[in-house]
């Protein structure tokens, strides 16, 4: 018999505390311990996607609004954040469950999907794009400074057609990864 694989979609306020620790556990051990506070921060406030195996959270996947601003207007995108699955669960096409769950959630929800990775053949075969454009921040005091280094790391869904993915995309800025 094979296992039960539920999918689910959960706000963040009605997540238990028992699925927050088993969210965090995951990204702990997903990331080998690189996943801190600032990153879990940037992960709640939006919709999770939640994947069990038999009642256990093996891969999971948010997505938050987020202001960015493409060539200089700013818009609200739906911004993935904490995709990850057990190490011991991945290539079983559990995460790519969590990415198809985000999407619908973002096509429901917004205009544009946004995230950055450095694994760009999973999520382009789902669809995602690579951002062409220069990438920067905005910084508290209204300073614009460019992000050479996130060039090539920013990967956009759109559910709309007409977005320039040449033009130049600023984030604000935020404790941890800006991107």
């Amino acid at each position: 018999m094979s296992p039960m694989i539920e999918v689910a979609s959960v706000h963040t306020d009605d997540l238990t505390p028992s699925d927050v620790a088993a969210i965090r556990g995951l990204l702990a051990a997903a990331f080998g311990g690189r996943f801190d506070e600032h990153d879990w921060e940037h992960a709640v406030g939006g919709r999770h996607a939640l994947v069990r195996v038999s009642g256990v959270v093996v891969a999971h996947g948010a997505v938050v609004p987020r202001g960015i601003w493409i060539g200089g207007v700013e818009r609200l995108v739906g911004y993935v954040e904490a995709v990850a699955t057990e190490p011991g669960e991945q290539g079983r096409g559990l995460g790519t469950s969590v990415m198809r769950a985000l999407a619908d959630e973002i096509r429901a929800r917004y205009r544009i999907g946004m995230l950055s990775t450095g694994e760009w053949g999973f999520y382009e075969r789902l669809g995602w794009q690579r951002w062409r454009g220069p990438t920067s921040v905005r910084l508290v005091n209204g300073d614009v400074v460019r992000t050479p280094e996130e060039d090539d790391g920013i990967m956009v869904l759109e559910t709309t057609a007409g977005l320039d993915l040449d033009a130049t995309i600023t984030c604000a800025e935020r404790a941890g990864d800006d991107w």
